[in-house]
């Protein structure tokens, strides 16, 4: 018989992934808490082990001027060996503990990938 093994529930509204790891700092399948607050992004960077950079584009209001302005912030995000993310790919992060010096995020669904 083949052993199923469930993704803990995270109370998040974000799809569990199908595949299993170890990681204990994966939110379905170790025991790492996340918090309420969710962003969305692009995967820009995977040069770091386990670790991903995402990149969130938004307009800003300057009311001098009455005008938007770009912006655009980095944030650098621990990413599960479950989820299979790739450059390119839109992801959804959530808040979590400090993971280390500037990780305080963490990959909990794919929304959409490279190719589709």
């Amino acid at each position: 018989m083949a052993k199923t093994v469930k993704a803990r529930n995270i109370g998040l509204p974000v799809k569990p992934p199908e595949e299993v790891c170890d990681d204990k700092y994966c939110p379905f399948h170790g025991n790492l808490p996340v918090r309420k607050k969710l962003l969305e992004g692009k995967v820009v960077s995977l040069k770091m082990k386990n670790t991903v950079v995402v990149q969130r584009d938004y307009l800003h209001y300057v009311p001098k001027y009455m005008r938007y302005e770009r912006r655009r912030s980095r944030i650098p995000a621990h990413c599960p060996p479950c989820l299979k993310v790739k450059e390119g790919d839109t992801v959804r992060i959530a808040e979590c503990r400090p993971l280390s010096k500037t990780v305080s995020w963490v990959v909990v669904e794919k929304v959409q990938s490279v190719g589709g």
